[in-house]
């Protein structure tokens, strides 16, 4: 069965909720820009294309079914500020989300003589982006993977990736088909660091791919893992704890490590889920290049460096509880859906929590980053000149 990670048409918004995953397909309806706040902060969507597109097409719902008495052209603009910057406060690290803000924000501010123009205008765009995300994640994926096996003796690698970059995606909007091989949850589309792997596979050029588990959300072990599975032969994947990354390098050829990316800073320095850097430095020793999948929205040209993005703190309780459906078999690992139970395994009371939801790779342990437009890397100063991507 083909999940859609991401059902819209116009005036209509349902997400996949990642949390229910791989048990369970639930679908939340987005109605407005409060549902959207929501799904963002409760990871019910997450990565930061995702967030975006998501936030831009929840208010574009809401403004599709806006009362008429919303009618003036400043009035319009006004309400649409004002969700734009609420919406912002979701996920503060992303710069995706602050990117799609700013552009948002611009569209909307152009002259125009009506309310409804403002509210169409507003409305394309949000859908735009939609079909933008799917045609970069393919530029992406390709730039990627020949850059990989370009720096590889190997025809056939295997490569590492943390957290989840991707997921299927396919339905119906504004108008045309996005066709049922475009794939992601952490995008629209097909994926950034999953992308590049897809690429890979394609071109016969995949021998393994290893994911973590991504604690203490699991993103690589409930959604990565299951991609994986559905998208590759059996045998092709394999998951292992964030832990074990040292002692795979040591005991196996892996060609490089492929993330993703919530912010990248002017000088190359990476925003990612938490365990990127630890990856960085491993990979670093075992001389496994460490390449960092972005769109260029992706890209924060106003942050200088690392030590100016900011790092969201998570609950406490993401680190002390899971959650999920009681299993009835081990050995078959089959569960039981209708019991869904929070436990607290093995923790001792009143332990200190540190859970930040992200953390900075310094540019000197990146070897390459991958957009849309190409591959950036560092020139002989050891510097990006990212730059060059907007020229």
């Amino acid at each position: 069965m083909t999940l859609k990670a991401i059902q819209y048409t116009r005036g209509s918004l349902s997400v996949l909720d990642q949390l229910r995953l791989p048990h369970e397909s639930i679908y939340v309806c987005i109605s407005n820009s409060e549902d959207a706040f929501n799904a963002i902060v409760r990871m019910v969507v997450r990565g930061a294309p995702a967030i975006a597109i998501v936030a831009a097409l929840g208010l574009a719902v809401e403004l599709n079914n806006v009362p008429p008495t919303l009618c003036s052209a400043e009035a319009v603009k006004n309400f649409i500020f004002e969700k734009l910057e609420y919406l912002l406060q979701s996920r503060p690290t992303a710069v995706n989300l602050a990117d799609a803000v700013t552009k948002l924000k611009g569209i909307t501010a152009e002259p125009s003589i009506s309310g409804k123009t403002i509210i169409e205008k507003y409305i394309q765009a949000a859908e735009r982006m939609l079909a933008d995300d799917v045609k970069d994640n393919r530029s992406i994926g390709n730039h990627g993977a020949q850059f990989i096996l370009d720096n590889d003796s190997e025809k056939s690698v295997a490569v590492l990736t943390h957290c989840n970059t991707g997921f299927v995606f396919a339905t119906y909007c504004f108008g045309f088909y996005l066709t049922n091989d475009c794939r992601s949850l952490a995008t629209a589309g097909y994926g950034t660091a999953l992308g590049i792997i897809r690429a890979l596979y394609s071109r016969d050029a995949l021998q393994h791919a290893y994911c973590t588990e991504t604690r203490p959300y699991n993103q690589g072990s409930r959604l990565t893992a299951y991609e994986l599975t559905q998208d590759f032969p059996e045998g092709m994947s394999t998951l292992i704890t964030d832990s074990m990354a040292a002692s795979l390098m040591q005991q196996r050829k892996i060609s490089a490590v492929i993330v993703g990316a919530d912010r990248v800073a002017r000088n190359g320095d990476t925003a990612n889920k938490i365990g990127t850097y630890q990856l960085a430095i491993v990979a670093r020793y075992h001389g496994v290049k460490f390449v960092v999948a972005a769109p260029t929205t992706s890209i924060d040209m106003n942050t200088m460096s690392g030590s100016d993005i900011t790092i969201e703190q998570r609950p406490s309780s993401e680190v002390l509880v899971v959650r999920g459906p009681v299993v009835k078999d081990v050995k078959s690992m089959t569960v039981d859906k209708t019991r869904i139970e929070t436990i607290l395994p093995g923790v001792a009371h009143g332990i200190g929590v540190f859970n930040p939801g992200f953390d900075v790779t310094p540019k000197d342990l990146i070897d390459v980053i991958v957009t849309e437009k190409g591959v950036a890397v560092k020139n002989h100063e050891n510097q990006f000149e990212l730059a060059e991507l907007f020229g």
